[in-house]
């Protein structure tokens, strides 16, 4: 870290930043959850902002993770033969890119109110800092500009802007900014004084602050993200912790949290409005404009925390309502919402118990996965699994597999990642999960066939231990493949592919490069049973040509005896096609 004011802000700063504020959350997370009390007091703010960033997080690193892998095989293929492929790629993305990816991360994952107006933040940055797209890095004046499109962008997300919240906390922060001139270090420095001095006058903006003795969790959260682009930016981070309290003199409440059975219980003042909406529906939805605008009118008739952001064909929607069923049928009606998450308030959510409803009996096991398409989700779920959907380009945060498991109810847990990307995720899951007194056992699968493999010869009724070896060894005596069509001309491990080629993976290494789906597939199919075999399991992505399952079924019952073939559909799983051979 440099111990001087940066000049510019680029790709790097932006990974930086990311990491050090999804730590700064992380330690202020439960300090957070417990001044909650405004639009709901829920409790979760905290973690809702963690869970958001942590998202912005996984895709920066992707996209950081990518280049290198880019630039690596490029690199090892250079030479006389190569002479007319493009140039090595950079070792790190422009600053466009990483901060479209932030920014597209946040969104994906955005939880809550706050999470979601934080998530509309750092795209409204981004939209400042990719508006040149070739710049490897911007200046002081283009982190103010920044600041000041976030904030007012984020303003006009909220369907009724309230003082005293997250959104008084960004214009006093971007306001501060304009004032400082030297360089990104300064700029950071004076917006989260600016942050700081805000948020100490959030009570006296909103009167259910003032009751409660607290400053707004959302805006104190926004605090923290901001010490750390301090820290990002000047290689110190702030010396003067922002505070969580309203002034002297203002009665605090007490805040006691125990752990039940199956939730969280907590004693905490009352929400913002007695009575309010009961549910709060939050979704991604694919829309154009036009349908949004009429979107916002139909929800903001509904309920009120009315917050939609996004762009360019995907959006977060996020509303309190009395009826959940009509706010997703308006988005069906806008387009097409996914990720969809309903919470009532009071009744079984993360942190409250309805008043004398006894709690639900623990089963003793169960199986969580998370799985690529809508077609696998079903077909775990027939088999007795807890489902996480994983959509192309959106992987499931940990808060998001420990939300899973949680709901799974169960002593004891399977988790099957099927996914190698998604090792860590799910380490760091399974590891949540432990400390909250639930038996987990990681197996690591690589793809659904794995799973699907593992689920196949699952017990409930034997030993924890037992069940979990037979488990894994079904899943390591699975080889698993996959097609899929590559975007954009690189080396691989079997030669160079175009544009446009179809890619056979097999055991996550390119094996085959092909022009058609069927000649491909079948070819990656007589490559995995020359091994042996005696199922082969081949599930269908929704852009796969229908004749090609009928073609490798006839292939292995010409040329393999005595192996069965059973097929799937696993729906937009981002695959054309997944094998596995058992």
């Amino acid at each position: 870290m440099p111990q001087v004011p940066q000049t510019f802000f680029d790709a790097l700063a932006v990974r930086t930043w990311c990491g050090l504020a999804l730590q700064a959350l992380g330690r202020a997370r439960e300090e957070i959850d417990a001044i909650n009390v405004y639009p709901v007091a829920d409790g979760d703010t905290g973690t809702n902002l963690y869970l958001t960033v942590e998202s912005a997080v996984a895709a920066v690193e992707a996209v950081f993770l990518g280049h290198e892998t880019a630039s690596a095989g490029l690199g090892a293929g250079s030479g006389a033969a190569d002479a007319s492929l493009d140039p090595v790629p950079a070792l790190s993305p422009s600053l466009a890119e990483a901060a479209r990816a932030m920014a597209h991360g946040a969104l994906i994952g955005a939880r809550g109110n706050s999470g979601t107006i934080v998530a509309q933040l750092l795209r409204g940055m981004a939209q400042v800092f990719a508006a040149d797209g070739a710049a490897a890095h911007t200046d002081a004046r283009g982190l103010r500009l920044a600041l000041r499109h976030a904030a007012d962008s984020a303003r006009q997300a909220v369907a009724h802007p309230v003082e005293g919240t997250v959104l008084s906390v960004a214009s006093a922060a971007a306001d501060a900014a304009e004032g400082a001139e030297d360089d990104c270090g300064t700029v950071a420095r004076a917006a989260y004084e600016g942050a700081r001095a805000a948020l100490a006058a959030t009570p006296g903006q909103l009167a259910v602050l003032e009751r409660a003795g607290v400053v707004d969790a959302g805006g104190r959260g926004l605090v923290a993200v901001l010490g750390a682009l301090v820290e990002t930016l000047t290689g110190e981070a702030p010396t003067t912790a922002p505070t969580d309290r309203a002034p002297a003199g203002t009665p605090v409440p007490v805040v006691t949290v125990t752990e039940g059975d199956d939730v969280l219980c907590a004693d905490r003042p009352e929400a913002a409005e007695d009575g309010g909406p009961a549910f709060e529906v939050i979704y991604l939805l694919e829309a154009d404009d036009a349908a949004v605008a009429r979107l916002r009118d139909r929800l903001d008739a509904l309920g009120d925390s009315l917050v939609v952001v996004g762009g360019d064909g995907l959006w977060n929607v996020h509303v309190h309502v009395d009826d959940a069923g009509a706010a997703v049928e308006a988005g069906v009606e806008a387009g097409r919402p996914h990720r969809i998450r309903i919470t009532h308030f009071g009744v079984g959510d993360a942190h409250t118990r309805a008043a004398g409803r006894p709690p639900r009996e623990r089963v003793q096991r169960a199986v969580v996965a998370v799985v690529p398409g809508e077609g696998l989700a079903g077909l775990y779920a027939e088999s007795g699994a807890t489902t996480v959907l994983a959509r192309p380009g959106e992987p499931p945060a940990s808060g998001e597999l420990v939300e899973a498991v949680r709901r799974a109810h169960a002593r004891e847990v399977v988790l099957l990642p099927n996914d190698a990307d998604l090792r860590h995720t799910a380490a760091a899951a399974a590891e949540q999960a432990r400390a909250e007194g639930i038996r987990v056992a990681l197996i690591p699968t690589r793809s659904a066939v794995q799973g699907i493999a593992a689920l196949a010869v699952h017990e409930a009724d034997r030993r924890f231990d037992e069940d979990v070896v037979a488990m894994t060894s079904a899943a390591g005596a699975t080889r698993y493949a996959e097609l899929t069509v590559a975007e954009r001309q690189s080396w691989t491990m079997a030669g160079i592919c175009q544009a446009g080629d179809v890619l056979g993976l097999v055991d996550g290494d390119v094996a085959v490069i092909g022009s058609d789906v069927t000649e491909t597939a079948g070819t990656v199919l007589d490559r995995m049973l020359q091994a042996g075999g005696e199922l082969v399991t081949i599930v269908l992505g929704d852009e796969a040509p229908e004749a090609v399952a009928e073609h490798l079924r006839t292939r292995v019952r010409e040329a393999y005896l005595a192996v069965d073939t059973v097929v799937y559909r696993g729906g937009r799983q981002g695959s054309l096609l997944l094998i596995g051979v058992e």
